[in-house]
């Protein structure tokens, strides 16, 4: 008698695309294409300095655990510096967030995106990349912006200056 789902889904420890976005390295460990628009996965590789600009995408849902080092964590209610362990849930409506390695050592992050799609925007302004190489932070071009906006209004996802959550 066969029990269990035959949709099980083992990844490798070096599976998936990586691409640097932003001086940061993110793997896509699993994407929004494998799980049917459920959920994407990716594990963060976020150097001294690195970090995303403030940012809001009320229709979807983050979950980060901290698996090395440490992030400091902005939000609309406050900062908060996340060591390893740690896990921060952004909700549905979650409001502007961002976070940021204020530390001398590289963090890494498990992140999960409820539903999937933002992988949709690392791969729109990310290159890829091997794993643990940095590349330069390069300015986002007249062309991304535009994908971006319009890739944001879809997704409902806004993207606020540098200093918003300061």
């Amino acid at each position: 008698m066969q029990t269990g789902s035959t949709n099980i889904k083992v990844i490798e420890a070096n599976a998936g695309d990586t691409l640097g976005v932003a001086g940061n390295n993110y793997r896509m460990i699993v994407t929004g294409a494998q799980t049917a628009g459920a959920y994407s996965c990716f594990d963060m590789l976020v150097p001294p300095g690195g970090g995303p600009a403030p940012h809001a995408h009320p229709k979807m849902q983050e979950f980060f655990y901290v698996v090395e080092g440490e992030v400091t964590f902005k939000t609309q209610a406050g900062h908060a510096t996340i060591g390893k362990g740690g896990f921060v849930h952004i909700p549905y409506e979650g409001g502007v967030h961002a976070f940021k390695n204020e530390s001398g050592e590289n963090a890494r992050l498990l992140c999960t995106v409820m539903p999937a799609g933002l992988e949709a925007v690392f791969a729109l302004i990310g290159t890829p990349v091997a794993p643990g190489q940095f590349l330069p932070v390069q300015p986002v071009t007249e062309a991304q912006k535009e994908q971006l906006k319009t890739l944001g209004e879809r997704m409902g996802q806004t993207i606020y200056p540098p200093d918003y959550l300061d």
